[in-house]
């Protein structure tokens, strides 16, 4: 919000501060003044002068010599080349001394020959903002109006020495998004009277000429007022000066009033031709889908039924907040008009303008929900004053007023005792509501359940709790008095939970391993799951969000395989073909019931593809595989202190069905690795791609009291058998392992498959396998007969229970 020093000091007295000082005055009371920006950008000496007559330049075709009643005694001649000079004219004049900004001054000259004795000024050259000036005042000379004091200073003639303030507000203290809520803060704050008149009164009466009908509940006030007679003309230099400072375009006497006044009250304001009004009658609705209205931008809009207008009998006449239509535009012919102020519902007029892509000072205001209803009527008829001063005419019948739901002024308990402990001070009763009192707020002498009761001014919506009020007293109270305390409470010292612990952990092994860790968004799309085959079992029953960032990141991820998948394939569209990738991330499950939350799972997922770890001197690339994965998973598990876990052939969606495989400990599936499957791969323009999902909740229940525990250097030797049996292709290598391990006893300390063939030296329908076994004793070296012995109850062990035969 920008904020006129010079105008505010209309309202309350600030003389003895300079803009500095008030800035300072109100960020020490949270309302921060982040930019001081003069009007004055150096202009000294500029004096308003008048051209009396005008020449060709003897040596020049564009130049002009001109000479000039500046008011200095004598007349001064000018060369100028504006294309607009003429005699008669009021205009700005650099005398000679005179100063313009960047430090340029001006000096007597010659052009071609001819003396010039100063320098007569556009709008830019003495630092206006043309952007907000029409078109004709930014090309060539400044014309002032006719009646302008020639020898004035032309700086305060355009009310130039002034700065603006500019406002840094959070969104509950939208009521300084005007002067009157400015007015009384800056009072509050320096103990002053606020000089403003806010209770109008209409001056007419009889009927209005106007009807108004409300028959949407998005508007809860509706008030017009006619004015007839009115001549449209160009504003008084006051009016749009003060516009000027605050970043507003002067249009013409009617327009600029409404937004003098909204500045100035709060209020937005629209002004319609009421002969361009059906039956004269305004009717406040919802559009109709599909109807089309043109706005003042010449814009033609297509609306739908979530959005307020206004309307007459025939047509759409205004978008309600946002803007006008230009079926109903004030324009110079204009001779009646009618005065609109309302209170619209703050949620459909944001959505309106956001979905026709407007925005306006008015729209702002009505969209914070911070219009003060009391201000409805007052405030416009304040503006249909200053229209009939300004403007010519006059006030036809009283004004229309009518009211769907009024709102009622916030009451809310105050207790000094509450206040002073939630601030750490010791400040008097009565200086708490005198402070409230200085703010507008009307506080009652009873004390009801030794509170006091303070209603809070109806510019005030933001009030709605004790908590506030002790703000309010906290900011004018001042914050730099409130004392300095320690916190007091008992002290607990802060912990990660064991599922914090188990993931960093997860984390800190899998990088440990080489894979990079990445952060995906948990919103995908559909489409990613049906082109990885996942679009089953469940996983396509997706939590859609209502406000989606876009259309490809709708809905909340049901399992981490389309993120990932998208990291590899950003990836290998810039070359990087090897890739050892994982995530802890969540993914979501929709509840049964849509009125509940969706359930939440943590799941550590990777994917691996290309070529596995790098390659070294007279190294040959080795392309990953399924066994180099589950390797990594079985390393994590290890890590993590999770043993007893078993691997069991299956098939899942969107996995290959001879590469994939579950985790189990005991009873509980803790997640699965594998392969994705070919079609997937395919679709997705993937290399063969290796894929591990673990679910973070099953680990930490299998890890539940478990502890790592590092076993001593062994004292004695081991004694190392290799066997090779030839088994059914069918039969899983765990199992055989699971007997090994069990007929093996307390002497075999590990086994292990390290050759697996399949080929023409074995029969069709069989594999060989062969295992590396290793006995130890913990307690003395082993004789020969004792390993033979036991090794001999292994090879029984697997003949019996799953016919493997002794290859020689």
């Amino acid at each position: 919000m920008k904020i006129s020093y010079q105008w505010l000091r209309d309202y309350v007295e600030i003389d003895d501060l300079t803009p500095e000082q008030l800035g300072g005055l109100l960020t020490d009371a949270g309302v921060p003044v982040e930019v001081f920006t003069p009007l004055n950008l150096g202009v000294k000496g500029v004096v308003i002068g008048h051209v009396l007559e005008t020449r060709p330049h003897e040596n020049a075709d564009k130049l002009r010599v001109c000479t000039v009643d500046a008011g200095t005694g004598e007349h001064l001649q000018i060369v100028c080349g504006a294309p607009n000079v003429a005699p008669g004219q009021k205009v700005p004049v650099a005398v000679i001394g005179a100063e313009l900004p960047n430090d340029f001054k001006i000096k007597k000259a010659k052009l071609r020959g001819i003396e010039s004795q100063g320098m007569l000024c556009s709008a830019k050259e003495i630092g206006m903002d043309i952007k907000l000036l029409p078109k004709d005042q930014t090309e060539g000379l400044y014309i002032l109006p006719s009646d302008a004091p020639i020898g004035a200073d032309v700086t305060d003639y355009l009310y130039l020495n002034d700065v603006v303030l500019e406002l840094e507000l959070t969104p509950n203290r939208s009521d300084l998004l005007n002067y009157r809520g400015v007015a009384y803060e800056v009072a509050a704050l320096l103990g002053r009277e606020v000089k403003l008149n806010e209770a109008q009164r209409a001056e007419a009466s009889g009927d209005s000429p106007v009807s108004v009908k409300i028959e949407s509940e998005n508007c809860s006030k509706y008030a017009a007022q006619v004015i007839q007679g009115v001549k449209v003309g160009q504003s008084p230099l006051w009016l749009q000066a003060k516009l000027l400072a605050v970043g507003v375009r002067p249009i013409n006497n009617v327009v600029d009033v409404t937004n003098f006044v909204m500045f100035e009250l709060g209020q937005p304001l629209h002004a319609f031709d009421l002969s361009k009004v059906a039956e004269r009658t305004i009717i406040v609705r919802q559009a109709q889908a599909g109807e089309k209205h043109v706005t003042l931008d010449g814009v033609e809009r297509t609306l739908d039924a979530s959005m307020l207008v206004i309307a007459d009998p025939e047509k759409v006449i205004g978008l309600a907040g946002v803007m006008g239509g230009e079926n109903s535009e004030v324009d110079d012919n204009t001779t009646t008009i009618v005065l609109e102020s309302a209170y619209f519902d703050a949620s459909t007029t944001r959505k309106t303008g956001k979905a026709l892509g407007l925005y306006s000072e008015a729209q702002k205001r009505f969209e914070k929900g911070m219009i003060d209803q009391a201000m409805v009527v007052n405030a416009m008829l304040r503006a249909a004053e200053l229209i009939v001063e300004l403007a010519g005419g006059e006030i036809a019948g009283k004004p229309v007023e009518v009211v769907a739901k009024e709102i009622e002024p916030s009451v809310l308990p105050l207790r000094a005792e509450r206040v002073n402990r939630l601030l750490g001070t010791e400040i008097a009763e009565a200086e708490m509501i005198a402070i409230l009192k200085r703010l507008g707020f009307a506080v009652s002498d009873q004390k009801v359940d030794g509170a006091h009761l303070v209603t809070a001014p109806t510019r005030r919506p933001d009030m709605a709790k004790e908590a506030d009020l002790i703000e309010e007293i906290a900011r004018v109270y001042g914050y730099d008095q409130i004392p300095v305390t320690l916190p007091e409470g008992p002290l607990v010292q802060g912990q990660l939970t064991p599922i914090q612990k188990l993931r960093g952990t997860a984390r800190e092994l899998l990088i440990h391993m080489g894979l990079t860790e990445v952060v995906t968004y948990s919103f995908i799309n559909i489409a990613n799951y049906e082109k990885l085959g996942l679009a089953t079992a469940g996983y396509e029953n997706q939590l859609k969000l209502m406000h989606p960032l876009s259309e490809e990141r709708n809905a909340l991820r049901t399992h981490m395989l389309p993120s990932l998948v998208e990291v590899v394939q950003y990836n290998r569209n810039r070359r990087v073909q090897d890739l050892a990738i994982f995530e802890v991330g969540k993914v979501f499950t929709p509840a049964h019931d849509q009125t509940e939350l969706p359930q939440e799972h943590l799941r550590a997922a990777g994917v691996i593809t290309g070529s596995f770890a790098p390659v070294g001197v007279g190294e040959k690339e080795r392309a990953v595989d399924f066994f180099a994965v589950k390797g990594i998973v079985e390393n994590l598990l290890i890590g993590l202190g999770i043993t007893g876990v078993s691997y069991e052939r299956t098939e899942l969606p969107g996995m290959h069905p001879g590469r994939t495989a579950r985790i189990f400990q005991g009873e509980l599936t803790l997640g699965y690795v594998g392969g994705l499957h070919p079609e997937a791969e395919e679709a997705a323009e993937l290399a063969p791609t290796y894929y591990f999902e673990l679910d973070m909740e099953k680990l930490l229940a299998a890890k539940h009291g478990a502890t790592t525990v590092t076993a001593s250097l062994p004292k004695f030797p081991s004694m190392e058998r290799d066997i090779a049996v030839l088994v059914d292709v069918d039969v899983p290598a765990g199992q055989l392992l699971d007997t090994i391990a069990e007929a093996g006893g307390e002497l075999l300390e590990s086994a292990r498959i390290f050759d697996l063939y399949q080929g023409s030296q074995v029969p069709a329908g069989k594999k060989s396998i062969a295992y590396g076994l290793v006995y130890r004793s913990g307690e003395r070296t082993l004789t020969d007969e004792e390993v033979t012995l036991v090794h001999e109850k292994v090879l029984l062990a697997l003949k019996e229970r799953h016919s493997a035969e002794l290859r020689a």
